[in-house]
């Protein structure tokens, strides 16, 4: 696809393949969508996302994907968020500071590998209080056992999972996280904005089908206990509806047991 911003016309015209050229109005919900797609492909293969830290550890995320994280998180006020990949730990000590302000809930981290100065960091951290880690497998069978021997019953839990981004190992944590997601919240497949990755630089042809979108949709056809449905914003000004986000078809929200 090629695309040309007119600035002076206010207006882009969009060349795709074979089909007539599409002019669009520059400053439109339509135009807005189009572009920042464009740039969620150039910052991630920019590395933009490492440019950012959460008090004062680095976290690896879009920060609108964060805000939105927010949003549920202060809704649900969930009582356990279990996280699969731990990198940095920014991640787990922004959950973690989300629960302290709240004044609920705990954080449980998982990573096949949690590096020995990252896990300073985070134990070091004035939010460890809230936190507990494993380190291995998220899938392994004994990691799953001591994950689940830290929920109590009638706790509201929710899953995020940023670990191992091809399709089976997703596949495989949905199948093992899923029944503890609770009813009315939600297990988070993130990242899967991978599949329309397969043209840049850093890419891999291969995501346009090995990604975590594709699995959280192929998982909700066997369960339908689990929707797919991104939250809804609890404030807006604006026409726009949809996020600017690396989690497409990400939030799988559970509707019944």
């Amino acid at each position: 696809m090629k695309i040309i911003i007119d600035t002076n016309a206010q207006t882009i015209e969009k060349l795709d393949g074979g089909t007539p050229p599409a002019e669009i109005d520059l400053y439109s919900d339509e135009g807005f969508e189009l572009l920042s797609h464009l740039w969620l492909k150039v910052g991630w293969n920019q590395k933009y996302t490492y440019t950012f830290s959460w008090l004062g550890v680095p976290v690896i995320q879009l920060p609108d994907d964060m805000l939105r994280m927010q949003e549920i998180i202060t809704t649900l006020q969930p009582d356990v968020i279990i996280e699969t990949g731990i990198a940095h730990g920014g991640s787990l000590i922004f959950s973690a500071s989300l629960c302290e302000v709240l004044g609920n809930g705990r954080v449980i981290g998982v990573d096949v590998d949690i590096r020995p100065h990252n896990r300073k960091a985070i134990e070091e951290h004035r939010m460890f209080k809230r936190i507990t880690m494993f380190e291995g497998s998220s899938i392994d069978p004994d990691i799953v056992s001591q994950i689940k021997a830290c929920i109590e019953p009638g706790e509201t839990v929710l899953v995020v999972l940023d670990s191992d981004h091809s399709y089976a190992h997703v596949m495989d944590e949905l199948g093992v996280y899923g029944p503890l997601v609770t009813e009315g919240s939600y297990v988070v497949s993130t990242d899967g904005f991978m599949r329309h990755l397969t043209d840049v630089p850093r890419g891999e042809a291969s995501w346009k089908d090995d990604n975590p979108a594709n699995a959280a949709e192929d998982f909700v056809k066997d369960h339908p206990e689990f929707v797919i449905e991104t939250p809804a914003w609890p404030f807006s000004e604006s026409s726009l509806k949809q996020s600017v986000t690396h989690w497409p078809s990400a939030w799988l929200r559970r509707i019944g047991r």
